[in-house]
């Protein structure tokens, strides 16, 4: 090495060293910023097909003369959310936070950098699709009683600031994250949000006529096409690989594309785990198996891995997901005993599975020194955090529109049926109810 470097070429060997591992760190910055941004692109698209999920899984379990009002209500919610995160709700979120409760709200605008890890529009367009699920969860459980316009400003607002202001606490780096409060794709942050708001929502406009008769009881009112229902789960299935993979952020390296692919893997058997569960206790609850409570078993087994998908063992995944199936099959009637009327399950599938998910993370992901037990304290402090202003908010919205424009169809329409009462048509016109 001495007299390689004594030589007269030493000077210019050197120079063409550094030069190549120039070229070469050039190369893989640029290798990883194109598989990253791919990754928040392709991930993107998958979860913008939830959208079609949740219509069909709504349109099956709602009633005929609801289903065209209820498909055009998942429509309108995918581009009013898109709108209103582009206009307010992504600088809300993510702009200036700073450990505190909020960003800067504004237009949201490209920022060309090379040196980030991805493109900005792509980490925009990847955010942006997540915003619409929180709505989603409303519309299914106000189906059929609930007017169209009311319900579509509660959207904007819920998807331009409700969700921005407590998704900045986490994922905008504020106040919550700082105490690490941990929720990677949003169990908490998306699902249990949108559960609040149709909580507050259910309350304040009450159930549909006829559903818990004065003599007692529960009245069936069974949905049109469960058919399609059970497609709408098998689509939401497939988003979650978007959903949960893609919130990894990164695909540039061997490292995150293995948790990529661990975290489809935990994603999946989570699921599984929950229509297995919901399954077996529909059979030994009611001698039958129950395929709407089944369909639900899914969704909560997703809904409940979606906090910490990656670090969990296969096994643990499983554990995660049945006790979401158990939560749906359990949580269902109990929501009727209540007199709450919740007419596709949102409210068990995504609030109670979001809180069991962010709490239940705390056994496989904890901060630097905190422990299982720590960790749950941060969690608890999340989930009652988010809740309490998310309920305070919703309310105070729902509040307002009822006394202002109204929430709820008169009696008339409501027994005609939506599709009749505010879009003058039928989704089904060549059949009889």
């Amino acid at each position: 090495m001495a007299i390689w470097q004594d030589t007269p070429d030493a000077a210019a060997l050197a120079a063409r060293l550094n030069a190549l591992e120039a070229r070469l760190a050039e190369a893989q910055h640029t290798a990883a910023y194109v598989d990253n941004t791919w990754l928040l692109l392709v991930m993107g698209m998958v979860v913008m097909f939830m959208a079609a999920g949740f219509c069909m899984l709504e349109t099956g379990l709602v009633r005929q003369k609801n289903a065209a009002t209820i498909a055009l209500k998942n429509v309108a919610i995918y581009a009013i959310a898109g709108l209103a995160f582009y206009a307010v709700g992504y600088r809300l979120m993510y702009d200036g936070v700073h450990g505190g409760f909020w960003g800067h709200p504004g237009i949201w605008r490209p920022v060309p950098d090379a040196s980030a890890g991805h493109a900005s529009a792509a980490d925009w367009y990847f955010q942006m699709v997540f915003v619409a699920t929180a709505a989603s969860v409303v519309s299914g459980t106000l189906a059929e009683r609930i007017r169209l316009w009311p319900f579509l400003l509660f959207s904007l607002l819920l998807s331009g600031v409700l969700y921005p202001v407590t998704g900045s606490w986490v994922w905008g780096k504020g106040w919550l994250d700082g105490l690490h409060f941990y929720d990677f794709a949003g169990s908490t942050l998306v699902h249990s949000v949108g559960g609040w708001a149709a909580l507050t929502g259910a309350l304040f406009l009450g159930p549909r006529k006829g559903k818990y008769p004065a003599a007692g009881g529960v009245a069936p009112m069974p949905g049109s096409n469960l058919p399609l229902a059970a497609l709408g789960t098998f689509i939401l299935w497939m988003g979650w690989f978007g959903f949960n993979g893609g919130s990894q952020l990164a695909a540039g390296t061997i490292a995150d594309i293995d948790a990529v692919a661990k975290i489809f893997v935990n994603t999946n058997t989570a699921a599984a785990a929950g229509v297995v569960t919901a399954l077996a206790l529909t059979q030994l609850i009611y001698r039958k198996a129950d395929l709407t409570l089944v369909l639900n078993g899914a969704i909560g087994g997703l809904v409940s891995i979606t906090a910490g998908p990656l670090a969990p063992a296969l096994w643990q995944a499983a554990l995660i997901g049945a006790a979401g199936g158990v939560i749906v099959v359990l949580a269902v009637p109990l929501l009727d005993r209540l007199k709450i009327d919740d007419v596709v399950g949102a409210i068990p599938a995504h609030l109670l599975c979001g809180i069991w998910g962010t709490l239940i993370a705390a056994w496989t992901v904890q901060a630097d020194g905190l422990g299982v037990l720590g960790q749950l304290r941060v969690q608890v402090l999340g989930v009652l955090a988010i809740g309490a202003f998310t309920v305070l908010a919703s309310s105070a919205l729902w509040l307002a529109l009822k006394l202002s424009i109204g929430l709820r169809c008169p009696a008339e329409d409501e027994f005609a049926g939506l599709d009749k009462a505010e879009l003058g048509l039928e989704a089904y016109p060549e059949f009889v109810a």
